[in-house]
Parts: structure tokens; sequence; C-alpha cells
């Protein structure tokens, strides 16, 4: 396996979290909605890729989903599998296991959640936790796995990012989201474009997500220079209820697609 390329690409591509899915699926125990079914769907709309954030409580996603899904990845060999979360729980052991068991892993996505947290809120600090991470990245592309690290528009800490050794950086997006919803995009979205720029500048990939949505999307990629991925599954998964699944995903690559242009 290997972590693909980090060259900038023309445009950004679509990873669907299918968390909610699994979200759903625990309240009862039929195995209904299918996680798996969920990704097939949005992989035939036209999806780039799979992402999963599995938690030590298994809230949501569970581990036979992270391994279910890579098995169906193996299918896709054009789409992307995504596995994020905190590397100090359980993210590494899964990670392991996929890759023992000769299935596709492309990324893993690092993120600074507590065990007790509903959502993710918040990313890396640098240089608090470079020490800490630095043997950990080295160990997932060992593996043969992309890394990128969740962080906040902070242009001054992507120096730090590549020193550490990842090859990305997933923006974190959620002030973003809520700047926009009040119509203030001109407080926020600068930071995230000359983070996004200095990113670039250190060699770095660029990805974002967290309440990104069909109103906010096509902002944020004209607005933030080479983004290479956005990963999105709340807003996703609750316009599908209107939608549905198939047409959801198509509506957020035409968002990807104008924001693109």
């Amino acid at each position: 396996m290997t972590r693909g390329s980090d060259l900038q690409r023309a445009g950004a591509a679509l990873s669907v979290n299918v968390n909610k899915v699994a979200l759903l699926r625990n309240t009862r125990t039929l195995g209904v909605p299918s996680v798996v079914r969920a990704a097939t769907l949005c992989l035939e709309a036209g999806a780039d890729g799979i992402t999963v954030h599995p938690r030590p409580d298994e809230r949501h996603i569970r581990p036979h989903d992270v391994f279910d899904l890579a098995e169906l990845l193996k299918a896709w060999p054009g789409a992307e599998f995504n596995i994020e979360g905190n590397p100090f729980h359980n993210l590494l052991d899964l990670a392991r296991e996929v890759v023992a068991r000769g299935l596709p892993l492309h990324q893993c996505t690092l993120v600074p959640d507590s065990v007790e947290q509903s959502t993710s809120d918040h990313g890396w600090r640098f240089p608090e936790d470079a020490e800490r991470l630095a043997p950990l990245i080295a160990e997932v592309r060992a593996l043969g796995a992309r890394v990128s690290l969740f962080m906040d528009p902070v242009p001054e800490a992507m120096a730090s990012v590549r020193a550490v050794g990842a090859d990305r950086v997933e923006l974190y997006t959620e002030s973003y989201a809520r700047a926009f919803a009040d119509g203030r995009l001109d407080t926020v979205l600068p930071a995230f474009a000359e983070t996004a720029r200095a990113a670039w500048r250190e060699g770095l990939g660029v990805n974002a997500g967290h309440d990104l949505s069909l109103d906010n999307l096509t902002a944020f990629l004209k607005g933030v220079p080479g983004v290479q991925e956005v990963s999105i599954g709340h807003a996703l998964v609750g316009d599908a209820l209107e939608f549905g699944l198939a047409d959801t995903v198509r509506l957020y690559l035409q968002c990807v697609r104008e924001g693109n242009a």
C-alpha cells in the first residue's frame, strides 16, 4: 500500500463520513440501516471515499464496521478509506488490524478528542503535542497510510506539522460554519485561507471537515485554496432524510464542483 499523492490536485474530493448511519443502527439490534449498504450507495453516487471515526465507547462505528468497510473498499480501487480518531485511544489498534488483514487503508486522520466528547471540538497544539505524536505518525506511515492532523486554522503551526512527519492537515471548520450562518465570513475565512497557503508552502496537503454543509461548502472551497478533500457526515446524513442518500451525495458533489470552479 502507498499513501497516495500529496501533490496539489485539480479539486477537492468528497469523503462521506458514515458515523451517523451507525448511530441510528445502534438504537436497535437488527443491523438496520446497514452501514456497508449506505457506503455503497455513496460510492455508487460518485463519492470519492468513505470516512469513519470509531470511538472507544462504540457509540456509532464499531470495529466490525471498520473491517467491513475496508473490505468493501477493495472493490472500489479509485476510492479512499479514511479512519479518523485519537491515536492514544483505539485508532492505531484498528489501523494495524486493517493492514494485517490485507485490507485498504489510505489515510488516518489523527484527532485530539477525549473519550467523553460528543464530537471533535479542537485541533492539535504545537509544540505541546509534537513529541508524543511523532512516533505514532511514524508508525501509521509505516503501515502505508497517509497521515492527516486535525488542526485549527493557525498558519504558524504548519511548519511544526511538517516537522513532526504528517502528510496533510484537516482544517477544523466549525468556526467557519458558525460564521457563515451569522454572516461573518470576513472574520474567519482569511485565517483558513492563510493556513492552507502556509500548509502548501510546507509541502503539506490540505483537507477540511466539520459542519460543512450544502449551504456553506461551495463558499469554503472558493475561499480556501488547494483543498484536496472534504470529509462530511452529519449534515450530509441529515440532508439524506429529505433528498435520499444517493441524491444528497450528488448535491454535495455539485457543491464541490462549483467550489473547485
